[in-house]
């Protein structure tokens, strides 16, 4: 883990070459940002602006503004924080679980194991990858990512909705944003949740120790605040699953909210979840853990229901998957489990 810690601070602090130009001897004086333009395939002059003002802009190794005048000789090079590759897409013909589709929108069931889009250490075989292939011309995000509003971990299952026009993209934005949506998940939890319901709050930031994950801080100056609302669907002595509904969407927020309460997800190897945090020593116990995390080999999280309004006809629409079969695998050992053993009382 510390190894891994290391790297991500490495990259973030270097940065990585995306252009370069060595401008010819006969270059009349021209603002950087109108010579870029020219310069750059489907570059606009608003995004060239940005990059100037982020300082990643460089001429003859120093950060020039919009207005620079380009002169014969500069070494212009476009510096970011990401390699080059990290926002290319090839497409690639990876199936989809495309549960609804028309003109506006469709709606993808994510199976575990399947990054929703490029980043360090993931550049090919991605969701976006996979929508490249299968739709011409989808919108792009704020962050340059296609057809994408909203994302899911990479090992959490379940429903994620794609807009194919710019109109789609920026109505259903707001709606996660106003948080009007409604997203349904459902969690298998370490320990015996006693209250059958309630509500966790408390802002989520970058843990100060742990870049990979996030944590809940007490100071209402960190962080982003975020609620999520708990219910009890059903216990099985050392561990309870549960329904969570989210009132705000931040990044892993309810591993980080779970994990709070002192309920990490089951087998969730980056918030502890993948020891054994509740049940007996005896051998027998643990070997059945073992072949529960081999029944569901990732952090036990689904996202199973999407509900918004429709950004053309303004129609409510929700939609629900099953939970996948790793999922109902490991909830079929635990029922069988808790039938027969006692639990401790919690």
């Amino acid at each position: 883990m510390n190894n891994n810690n290391d790297t991500t601070e490495d990259l973030e602090d270097e940065l990585f070459e995306h252009y370069r130009f060595d401008v010819p001897k006969g270059q009349l004086l021209l603002r950087i940002d109108k010579y870029l333009m020219n310069m750059i395939p489907n570059a606009t002059r608003n995004k060239i602006q940005n990059a100037a003002t982020g300082g990643d802009i460089y001429v003859n190794d120093i950060p020039v503004k919009s207005n620079y005048k380009v002169k014969p000789f500069d070494v212009i090079r476009i510096m970011l924080s990401h390699p080059p590759f990290e926002n290319r897409v090839d497409p690639e013909d990876i199936p989809l679980d495309i549960v609804y589709e028309d003109d506006a929108l469709l709606l993808i069931n994510k199976p575990p194991d399947f990054v929703v889009h490029p980043g360090h250490g993931n550049y090919t075989g991605t969701l976006v990858n996979a929508l490249a292939f299968h739709f011409d011309n989808l919108p792009m995000n704020s962050s340059e990512r296609p057809g994408l509003v909203h994302r899911i971990d990479k090992d959490t299952s379940g429903l994620l909705v794609i807009a194919k026009t710019e109109a789609a993209m920026t109505h259903l934005a707001k709606q996660f944003e106003a948080k009007t949506t409604e997203r349904e998940y459902i969690a298998l939890v370490w320990g015996n949740v006693l209250a059958d319901e309630g509500t966790i709050e408390g802002n989520i930031a970058r843990h100060v120790k742990d870049r990979m994950q996030m944590a809940v801080f007490a100071d209402p100056e960190i962080g982003k605040p975020a609620v999520t609302h708990y219910k009890v669907l059903e216990r099985f002595g050392y561990v309870t699953m549960v329904s969570c509904k989210l009132e705000t969407g931040r990044t892993h927020q309810i591993r980080v909210h779970m994990k709070h309460i002192g309920h990490p997800l089951f087998n969730d190897a980056r918030y502890g979840g993948d020891l054994i945090l509740k049940g007996t020593t005896f051998t027998k116990y643990k070997q059945f853990i073992e072949n529960c995390f081999k029944a569901l080999p990732r952090q036990a999280l689904h996202a199973k229901t999407l509900g918004f309004m429709h950004p053309n006809t303004g129609d409510y629409m929700r939609f629900d998957t099953e939970l996948p079969q790793d999922f109902q695998d490991c909830l079929e050992k635990w029922r069988g489990y808790s039938k027969t053993h006692a639990s401790e009382d919690e």
